[in-house]
């Protein structure tokens, strides 16, 4: 039971997350695109970014495919872990903060997703395994 809860908090901090930095980059499109280009990445990473970090939640909670879900927290992680890897190259250590805390989350929401979700994931602990 307690899996159950440590997987949807964790879900939801994530999902939290990201769509508030997908909100970010809504309201605030231009300081975003400056930071990402400042990072050395292209500006239009800014739109796809933004859309991508939507579907991903939205993949991830609705679960109406386990493979897609499985994608979409793949995506994730190698997101969170290039975001932290592009503020520590910047010398911002303290920017790779929400990317850091989004790994704890995602690693945690994937660990338990099968037992709380009834179609498991092949890629997640079993419910036996416990």
């Amino acid at each position: 039971m307690a899996e159950n809860y440590i997987y949807w908090i964790s879900t939801a901090l994530l999902s939290l997350l990201y769509l508030g930095s997908a909100t970010t980059y809504i309201v605030k499109t231009e300081w975003v695109r400056q930071t990402v280009v400042g990072f050395g990445y292209p500006a239009y990473l800014v739109q796809v970014l933004t859309a991508v970090k939507i579907l991903a939640v939205a993949a991830v909670l609705l679960r109406f495919s386990v493979a897609l879900s499985d994608l979409a927290y793949a995506g994730m992680l190698f997101h969170l872990v290039l975001s932290t890897m592009a503020h520590i190259g910047v010398r911002n250590p303290l920017g790779a903060l929400p990317a850091l805390l989004g790994l704890m989350f995602l690693v945690t929401s994937f660990a338990t997703q099968n037992f709380a979700r009834d179609i498991p994931s092949p890629y997640a602990l079993s419910r036996t395994a416990h």
